[in-house]
């Protein structure tokens, strides 16, 4: 499916140990994954492509949404504009850029282009 403006994208969630995750949810509901070194593995099969993201720290609210856009500083200078917060700037990443950003809830999530 092509990735179109303002739609949710993709689930990121935090792992504390990446094999043990992949094994749970291919043993539980068949996803397949794709690893990309040893911090981070993407998944599919899931009906929401999304990944695993390795951490040490205590996981608090471990799934990042992430939305699409096809020009990211657009909408990174928008989400400023009304009231969002910017957490972690524009960053390459393989396959495109992104940024992550709290709304006025404090909820987080991150937009993503492949521009």
């Amino acid at each position: 499916m092509e990735a179109q403006d303002n739609h949710i994208n993709y689930i990121e969630f935090k792992a504390k140990d990446l094999q043990e995750i992949k094994g749970f949810y291919k043993a539980s509901f068949d996803w397949t994954f794709v690893d990309y070194g040893e911090t981070y593995i993407a998944f599919s099969d899931s009906g929401l492509e999304g990944g695993f993201e390795k951490t040490e720290n205590e996981i608090v609210n471990g799934a990042l949404i992430v939305l699409y856009h096809h020009n990211i500083e657009s909408i990174k200078n928008k989400i400023i504009e009304v009231g969002g917060r910017i957490t972690k700037d524009i960053f390459s990443f393989p396959g495109g850029r992104r940024f992550h950003f709290m709304d006025p809830s404090g909820n987080e999530l991150a937009v993503w282009s492949d521009s």
